[in-house]
């Protein structure tokens, strides 16, 4: 093809593709994260609507479980933001073990392709948080009168209790000795409001410090550094964004926030109508979408069942196709199965943080995770099943000249079915329920309304994952029920 058919016969095709690209590019999402708590979905639903507000496509990945979770999908490239704060990347992220400025920041985080943008005027710094009441009944004024009360019930967020810049170091400064348990950290609140403990960390800024009149003890030794709350973005986000997001910096003082996060704990407002609502004050006009209970709720279960049924079919091909492989050799089976009991032993939450850096957030290593955990029961029941098979009726079948394969499928499946199907339907249960826990991770399903609500301390929320979750069980065990009337003989049922 000649110079003069490209450049003069059909420029119009060029165009017509540079425009393609360009507005393909243009569609392209921005992915914006939230760890899970209560400001940190607030503050990032206020990206969100500030940047749809430009035109912007904004994704939604709200809830993901800490601070590990969400930095490591930034640094994935999973997400393109959330919101993080200064006192947290000092600490728990880069390991300064002092405060740092923002250009410090952003100079050990540029070989990771991140930016910290413009603060957005508040410190939410930890702090340590008692009932007012039994705060004045005790003389309780700073974190160190702690220590003439050893008898106090003190339980602290996971995170708190691990980080450095959290319990060990606290009481290493103020000497402290007191014997705290893990909580989450939403959940905390309630306990304490309750009488069921009688410390707890907190955020300097949350509402629930309102809501259930909490009075926070002094750090007289400054031992807590500055969280100053700013986004956090991919180094390659685009300047329009950069330029809006430093827009919100300085916007927000210590006592807008709380009572922004107030507005959501105390007075139930959602987090879109408070972002929507804070934005309008500021001439922002992009508004709150309507929450559409059913529509949500019907996405959430077609995303779980997705996780479920994508996770438990993978398990079920590998489970029995393994198993038919090793039962005849005992040792073998003995070391695949301990091996699958092993994974049991990982905490959910911590395998899938374990596979972001593998395979980033999302549904890839909510599935997986899931197709591991379903793998014990269906490989062990099988393998169980099969070598249970009656010798005699072995030898009866070699006698009858039966190939090792005619075996399989006449004697070994049709007798062992019982067992196995009990092994796919305890599998296929609890993975319904452990993918609820694909939602700390970004994948979505009813486990995103549980998240939410535990942020928010919200049973209707939690009622809304929990009790579609618990149907789709007991469909699950109806279903499975019809198919061992269906695939196993009526005299092996009853023996089952």
């Amino acid at each position: 093809m000649s110079r003069k058919s490209i450049d003069g016969r059909r420029p119009w095709r060029i165009w017509c593709l540079a425009a393609l690209l360009a507005g393909s590019a243009a569609a392209d999402p921005i992915h914006i994260g939230s760890k899970n708590s209560n400001e940190s979905y607030l503050l990032s639903e206020m990206a969100a609507q500030l940047l749809e507000s430009e035109g912007f496509v904004v994704e939604r990945r709200f809830g993901l479980g800490g601070t590990l979770i969400a930095f490591d999908a930034l640094a994935a490239g999973e997400i393109d933001l959330y919101m993080e704060y200064t006192g947290t990347l000092s600490q728990a992220i880069l390991k300064l073990g002092r405060d740092a400025e923002r250009p410090e920041i952003n100079r050990l985080l540029a070989p990771r392709q991140l930016r910290l943008l413009r603060p957005l005027g508040f410190n939410n710094t930890y702090a340590i948080a008692v009932r007012r009441r039994q705060a004045q009944a005790l003389g309780l004024r700073s974190i160190g009168d702690l220590a003439d009360h050893p008898a106090l019930r003190v339980a602290f967020s996971h995170e708190f209790l691990e980080r450095r810049d959290g319990w060990p170091g606290l009481a290493q400064a103020y000497g402290l000795h007191l014997s705290a348990t893990g909580i989450e950290h939403a959940l905390a609140y309630q306990a304490i409001a309750e009488g069921a403990i009688d410390v707890t960390d907190a955020y300097s800024t949350d509402g629930e410090l309102l809501r259930y009149d909490l009075a926070q003890l002094r750090d007289d030794r400054r031992f807590f550094p500055q969280y100053l709350a700013a986004p956090l973005v991919r180094s390659d986000i685009g300047d329009k964004v950069v330029k809006l997001l430093n827009g919100l910096g300085g916007s927000l003082t210590d006592g807008r926030i709380q009572a922004l996060n107030a507005a959501v704990v105390v007075d139930g407002r959602s987090f879109a109508d408070v972002a929507a609502g804070f934005l309008s004050e500021r001439g922002i006009g992009a508004g709150a979408k309507p929450d559409d209970l059913w529509p949500s709720l019907a996405a959430n279960t077609v995303q779980h069942l997705k996780l479920t049924f994508s996770a438990l079919g993978a398990a079920v091909a590998v489970g029995l196709t393994l198993s038919l492989l090793i039962f005849r050799h005992a040792i073998l089976a003995r070391c695949v199965i301990y091996a699958c009991g092993l994974l049991q032993t990982v905490p959910s939450i911590a395998l899938l943080a374990l596979l972001i850096p593998l395979f980033g957030i999302g549904a890839a290593p909510a599935v997986l995770a899931l197709f591991l955990y379903s793998l014990l029961p269906i490989l062990r029941n099988t393998v169980m099943a099969l070598c249970a098979i009656d010798p005699t009726l072995l030898r009866v079948a070699a006698a009858l000249g039966l190939s090792r394969r005619e075996q399989i499928r006449h004697v070994y499946l049709p007798l062992s079915m019982p067992s196995v199907l009990a092994g796919i339907r305890t599998a296929a249960v609890i993975t319904i329920g452990t993918a609820t826990l694909a939602a700390f991770i970004g994948a979505g399903g009813l486990g995103d309304p549980i998240v939410t609500g535990l942020a928010l301390n919200d049973v209707s929320l939690i009622l809304q994952g929990a009790i579609p979750a618990a149907i789709l069980a007991i469909v699950t065990e109806l279903a499975f029920e019809a198919v061992e009337r269906t695939l196993v003989p009526g005299h092996l049922r009853v023996v089952q």
